[in-house]
């Protein structure tokens, strides 16, 4: 009843429409009418001026001021007349049209909107929707809820390549758990599951890495803990990783991987203009070789169009830098935890690839040192670690940055 309500009261508007635009294409010749009845009265009007000067009944000097008159008021009418019959004459044509392009326009509106509108469904003010933003937020799994959902869809682990590797492993977690206070047993544990695949044990690990170390703990175990922690969580922000993106930024308002992922977290639960404020400047400030680039340049016109920003215009990267290409950006749409390990590969490649070109800054040689541990790529870690400590041996702020991202990546 309700849907035939809406297209009865839609049908009756647009008929209302139609009449008002039939009858203003109409109306020029009831005006050419009125006109040409004014120009008459008008001219008998001077007939009697003239007749009451002959008669003396008025002096010549009100008589000129009458005919003044009169001349101006059949001047402005026949102006009317003229404008109306113009129109009266286009009348018909204008009518033909009128009536052609109507049922275009009917048939069309109509179409469009039964393909893609919803009539059955209710307004929702800014109210209604930032509260179900924030039931949404509310709801989100917790980490551990997360990791076994993201288990279950992506299937059993595949065997090591090296059984012997899973050997050590299993040996390693017995001493751990003998020595849960052993902050280098528990880096070396968090390394090695997260070769093995086992991304929640490695999170788990290296978040007790940071617990020990409590206010010591450095950005870059801090940065370690959260990749890890979203991984294993297929890529979804839970409320723990969160807490850690949120003490990454009380300690850098400028980390690059802490406001990609906020901006995620806010952007999966419906607040698209929060989540634009984070990943906009970001772009703006983001290097070649940023593994969140791709995605950026993805996702974030889309977000922008979602957040309200309809004229928005993804800026250039910031000159001597380059995007990603067509195939990374492509891939970036729609990733699984696996593709998302490619695309880090492929990025931490040419993050490599410049900084020996090119070199960088401590920040940048961190992360590199940092993404490879994750990736288990001890030779080359260790290699690009020494490397770093030459290049910034003379600066002990920047070597001290160093140093951390490698005893976090598990390198010393």
């Amino acid at each position: 009843m309700a849907d035939i309500l809406f297209w009865v009261i839609t049908l009756a508007l647009a008929f209302a429409v139609i009449g008002l635009m039939l009858a203003a294409a109409a109306r020029g010749r009831d005006g050419a009418t009125a006109a040409s009845a004014d120009l008459k009265v008008y001219k008998d009007q001077l007939r009697d001026v003239a007749r009451d000067l002959e008669r003396g009944l008025i002096a010549e000097e009100e008589a000129e001021r009458l005919r003044t008159e009169i001349g101006r008021r059949i001047l402005a009418a026949d102006t009317t007349q003229r404008a109306a019959a113009g129109q009266s004459r286009r009348g018909p044509s204008q009518l033909v049209t009128l009536l052609s392009i109507l049922p275009v326009i009917l048939i069309a509106g109509y179409g469009v909107y039964y393909m893609k509108g919803h009539p059955e469904l209710a307004d929702q003010p800014m109210a209604q929707r930032l509260s179900a933003a924030a039931e949404l937020r509310a709801a989100r799994p917790s980490q551990a809820e997360a990791e076994a959902i993201a288990a279950a869809a992506r299937g059993p682990l595949p065997e090591p390549a090296d059984p012997r590797h899973a050997e050590l492993v299993a040996q390693l977690r017995k001493a751990v758990e003998a020595r849960p206070d052993d902050i280098d047993g528990q880096r070396l544990l968090a390394r090695n599951e997260a070769l093995l695949g086992n991304l929640g044990a490695a999170a788990a690990a290296q978040a007790r890495v940071n617990a020990l170390l409590g206010e010591r703990v450095s950005l870059s175990d801090l940065e370690a803990q959260a990749d890890m922690m979203i991984m294993a969580a297929g890529g979804r922000v839970t409320p723990e990783a969160e807490e850690v993106l949120t003490r990454i930024l009380s300690l850098d308002r400028s980390n690059g991987l802490a406001r990609y992922y906020s901006g995620l977290s806010l952007a999966e639960t419906g607040r698209y203009d929060l989540a634009f404020r984070f990943w906009a400047p970001l772009w703006v400030d983001s290097r070649e070789g940023d593994p969140w680039v791709p995605f950026l340049q993805s996702q974030l016109p889309d977000l922008a169009w979602a957040a309200g920003q309809h004229r928005y215009e993804l800026p250039a990267l910031t000159p001597g830098t380059r995007g990603p290409d067509a195939a990374a950006i492509e891939a970036a749409a729609d990733m699984t935890p696996e593709a998302r390990m490619e695309m880090v590969r492929s990025m931490v490649d040419g993050l490599m690839t410049r900084l020996g070109a090119e070199g960088g800054s401590s920040e940048e040689w961190a992360q590199l040192i940092r993404s490879l541990g994750i990736l288990g790529d001890e030779a080359r870690g260790r290699a690009i670690l020494l490397e770093a400590r030459e290049r910034f041996v003379a600066r002990p702020d920047d070597l001290a940055r160093i140093n951390a991202a490698g005893k976090a990546a598990g390198f010393e």
